[in-house]
């Protein structure tokens, strides 16, 4: 099955969770509403925009992937985005 299938109709909840199991941490300093910005020891950092729509959009949720670092499907896995 085509992975896009898979995370299409993830959650903000379940991205937060899947930052949070990859040890990224909310930034307390960034509080602007709508966004929450996660960041890794790393140096990664993920903006997250908070709708009001369960799941994010292609784009947005590409975006994002791309920001945490998760390009392959073992990093969706790693992170359980997608089995």
């Amino acid at each position: 099955m085509h992975i896009y299938n898979q995370i299409k109709n993830t959650t903000k909840q379940d991205f937060i969770k899947a930052l949070k199991r990859d040890g990224f941490v909310r930034d307390q300093l960034s509080k602007q509403g709508a966004i929450l910005v996660y960041m890794h020891e790393d140096g990664r950092r993920v903006t997250v925009h908070w709708h009001n729509r369960q799941s994010f959009g292609k784009h947005r949720l590409f975006l994002m992937l791309e920001s945490a670092g998760w390009t392959t499907a073992v990093d969706l896995k790693r992170v359980g985005l997608v089995k």
